[in-house]
């Protein structure tokens, strides 16, 4: 059932991102230690940043997990009740002033 409050109330696959990122920090190692071995100092480097993302990734999702069901909710966690009243703002209507027919500027 869609409520609206989707975005707002969205919970995240933090055990799927895991292991996705050890996938990643997997061949971010290995893709540095080849270059650097086959003699390509920037892809190397290139290789080190990315796996010092990875791994300031994998702690910020190691960290959700142990916060509990607030980030990642088991299946007997009901989903988040959505809010009252409408999801998001009405935007500002705009009233046009000046009905006329368009100007030309030269």
């Amino acid at each position: 059932m869609r409520t609206g409050s989707e975005p707002a109330t969205a919970r995240s696959a933090l055990r799927a991102r895991f292991w996705l990122s050890l996938w990643g920090l997997c061949w971010a190692v290995f893709g540095t230690v080849a270059f650097a071995l086959a003699g390509h100092p920037g892809w190397a480097a290139v290789c080190g940043v990315l796996w010092l993302l990875i791994t300031v990734d994998m702690t910020v999702i190691l960290r959700h997990i142990r916060q509990g069901p607030h980030y990642q909710p088991g299946r007997d966690v009901p989903p988040y009740r959505p809010p009252d009243g409408p999801p998001y703002p009405q935007p500002p209507r705009r009233r046009h002033l000046h009905r006329g027919p368009p100007r030309h500027h030269r």
